[in-house]
């Protein structure tokens, strides 16, 4: 079916939606099935959200997520409201490229998780929204959100490697920041989880703030091609160290 047909069929399944809410709240909706009615009309609005996602109608879709949403809130049926604001979270990440809106529908998502004590989930949400408020320049949020799921997972046999890399994100907003909160905040990620100390993370950082205080940007620029080699950066931290070697007097701007 050519997208124009997905369309026709996705505005037909959301009319039948509005109509099967509509009639479920009347008296004898309410009788005969009212909640039955309610599920159903959820699961069409789901269905043409889909369509209208194929058709690259992507506000459609959005509108169909959000009345599932709202219904399911009511019912508090919390985890499935929690995985259709992350879809409309992706649409707005990857189609519309709307991050403030991403972040809110991701901020929204862990939630609804938390409340249910879906924790994993819940931290997953949270760490889009780090990611994202670090790279609109809103540190002390994405600090605050490594820091939480940094501690959260540090005590978890299973994720606790994982715990090394929150607390260095955490540190690189703290040095774009600021040089000196870079230094506290490291000395107190080694405090609070030892196993930070050894890492090659933590080692990083030290060399880095070593060469920030001397104003060396080519023992900073060493040291980060160093970590690469063994451990590939991604976009991410690329950005964040980019902007910390901006802070260096003279600085050319790029890692080569």
């Amino acid at each position: 079916m050519d997208s124009s047909g997905k369309e026709k069929e996705a505005i037909q399944l959301m009319a039948e939606a509005d109509k099967k809410v509509k009639s479920s709240g009347s008296f004898l909706g309410g009788m005969f099935g009212g909640n039955q009615k309610v599920e159903e009309a959820c699961e069409m609005y789901a269905r043409a959200a889909n369509m209208f996602k194929m058709a690259k109608n992507w506000s459609e879709a959005i509108k169909c997520l959000n009345a599932a949403i709202d219904i399911y809130t009511d019912m508090g049926r919390f985890t499935i409201a929690a995985k259709h604001h992350i879809t409309i979270a992706e649409v707005y990440e990857s189609e519309l490229v709307d991050i403030e809106k991403a972040i809110a529908h991701y901020e929204q998502a862990a939630d609804y998780y938390k409340g249910e004590e879906s924790n994993s989930s819940a931290n997953k949400c949270l760490l889009k929204v780090a990611s994202y408020s670090a790279q609109l320049e809103q540190y002390p949020k994405a600090i605050e959100i490594y820091e939480q799921v940094g501690s959260n997972t540090m005590d978890n046999p299973l994720l606790k490697y994982s715990a090394k890399e929150y607390f260095f994100k955490a540190s690189l907003c703290h040095f774009i920041v600021d040089e000196l909160n870079a230094k506290l905040a490291v000395g107190k990620y080694e405090e609070m989880f030892p196993a930070f100390s050894d890492s090659r993370e933590c080692k990083l950082l030290k060399k880095l703030l070593e060469a920030h205080e001397e104003q060396n940007a080519e023992a900073f620029t060493e040291a980060v091609k160093e970590f690469d080699s063994i451990s590939r950066l991604d976009q991410w931290l690329t950005t964040m160290l980019l902007r910390i070697k901006k802070t260096i007097q003279g600085d050319e701007g790029d890692l080569k």
